[in-house]
């Protein structure tokens, strides 16, 4: 067994920008393990709003080297439990290498991610498209860029509502609001009279990951479903979601990798809340993964490699009609 690692920048076509954060280049640190012929794959994107860099990531990893390569791991499940107290700090280094131990493992077992895990791959519903904080035109630029029967459109201006308004008047996809922490409770309970009105499915992240006062008021009077992302990294959050959102939006990168991924997918269904998985602006090696576990999801958005100007690897090929899978075992996502 041999791990390695290296880092990839991946082009944006254009400048992203949500709450918190602008950006025109996305790091991501793909992870390879290689027994034999096989080689997993896996891939974790920076993210300095959680303080997660390269270096940390590789450090992180390096630290873990002996654990990986001594191979006294079966399986995946296994290899992330071996490795929960050193990453406790570093999710996102965990993700990446749980992400190539399921891709190895699965090749290893002659089958498909999804095959392993008993899941019907025409079971996926549509990714939605991101478009980021804009100008209006700008916004209705990507959005006529790329027509697409669901967008979600990022918020956190002082002009929200109407910058809804004015992408309305262009399409009639169905929208996804994302605020990215950046209302208060009456905002939010407001706000979604006005854009259950102009076709909003639900509501993400609205407030604060802390402020669970404030979920309480816009869990009850919210005239739309809303969605928890910031507030729902780890497995321990999910519960305490239960009753301040109606469903979780699971990032892989935060949560630490596939393997608590889907205990947390579980976790919220047995609470009755809807499930989501989001990209963090991966390749396509990270969004490749996630078309995998999404026969489980209500929502999904995996759009990532879709943003790119250039991506360093091939995977599965999304359109709003349909998901194709890449020909191979495991995750099956390669190198250009």
């Amino acid at each position: 067994m041999k791990l390695s690692y290296f880092v990839e920048d991946l082009p944006l076509k254009h400048t992203f920008t949500i709450a918190h954060q602008s950006r025109d280049i996305q790091d991501t640190l793909i992870v390879k393990l290689e027994e034999g012929d096989l080689v997993g794959l896996g891939e974790s994107t920076t993210n300095p709003f959680y303080g997660m860099t390269v270096e940390n990531m590789s450090m992180a990893l390096d630290k873990f080297r002996d654990i990986v390569e001594g191979g006294s791991w079966e399986s995946p499940e296994e290899l992330w439990e071996l490795g929960k107290t050193h990453f406790k700090d570093n999710p996102f280094a965990q993700c990446a290498l749980d992400m190539a131990a399921w891709d190895l493992y699965t090749k290893k077992k002659g089958k498909k991610l999804y095959e392993f895990l008993g899941l019907n791959p025409t079971d996926i519903p549509t990714t939605n498209f991101t478009i980021g904080i804009d100008t209006v035109p700008k916004m209705v630029s990507k959005m006529k860029e790329v027509h697409w029967p669901i967008y979600k459109i990022k918020l956190g201006t002082s002009d929200d509502l109407e910058i809804v308004r004015e992408l309305r008047k262009h399409t009639d996809a169905i929208f996804r609001i994302d605020a990215n922490c950046a209302w208060t409770a009456d905002q939010a309970i407001e706000y979604s009279v006005e854009l259950q009105k102009l076709g909003v499915e639900f509501m993400e992240q609205p407030l604060g990951k802390d402020d669970l006062d404030g979920m309480k008021e816009v869990f009850k009077y919210s005239k739309l479903p809303v969605i928890a992302d910031e507030s729902c990294m780890v497995e321990s959050d999910v519960k305490k979601c239960h009753g301040l959102f109606h469903g979780i939006n699971v990032k892989l990168v935060k949560a630490g990798g596939i393997t608590p991924g889907l205990r947390m997918i579980h976790e919220a269904k047995s609470l009755g809340m809807k499930t989501m998985v989001g990209c963090m602006t991966e390749s396509s090696i990270g969004i490749t993964a996630i078309a995998h576990i999404a026969p489980l999801l209500d929502y999904v958005d995996m759009d990532g490699a879709m943003l790119l100007a250039k991506d360093p690897a091939t995977g599965v090929k999304i359109t709003p009609e349909k998901i194709t899978f890449p020909e191979g075992n495991g995750i099956g996502a390669s190198l250009v």
